[in-house]
């Protein structure tokens, strides 16, 4: 079956930096675009940052553009997100998504995914 493991979260101090990696397996990775999002606690899940399945095309929400990297590598079947200059509002629990793709382009909804991970917790003290 699918599995999305993610790992790399912790506490950092403001203005540190984390990588997050999203290990895949059971699905051909290189034909699925991936996606990042984030929740904390009574709010919804907020997109983050997608890519498409080639790696090329990528989509960030205003509030990490600049400071996060979206990026993968289909040999290892691993997604990451580099975050940069964390900021306290940064503290969530980010899961990595999967969408089975045909086309060149990222998806920002959670409900266009077919497949999610466990969750890893950022915590980002000022």
């Amino acid at each position: 079956q699918v599995q999305l493991v993610e790992s790399g979260g912790g506490l950092v101090q403001a203005a540190g930096s984390l990588r997050l990696s999203c290990t895949a397996s059971g699905l051909t990775f290189r034909l699925f675009a991936m996606g990042w999002f984030r929740q904390t606690p009574g709010k919804e899940r907020e997109f983050v940052a997608a890519l498409d399945k080639f790696g090329g095309t990528n989509d960030y929400a205003n509030s990490v553009k600049g400071r996060f990297t979206i990026s993968k590598d289909d040999a290892k079947s691993t997604l990451y997100l580099q975050m940069n200059n964390l900021k306290p509002e940064d503290t969530a629990v980010y899961y990595c998504a999967a969408k089975r793709s045909t086309g060149i382009r990222s998806f920002h909804y959670d409900y266009e995914y077919d497949y999610w991970g466990q969750g890893t917790q950022v915590a980002v003290s000022s």
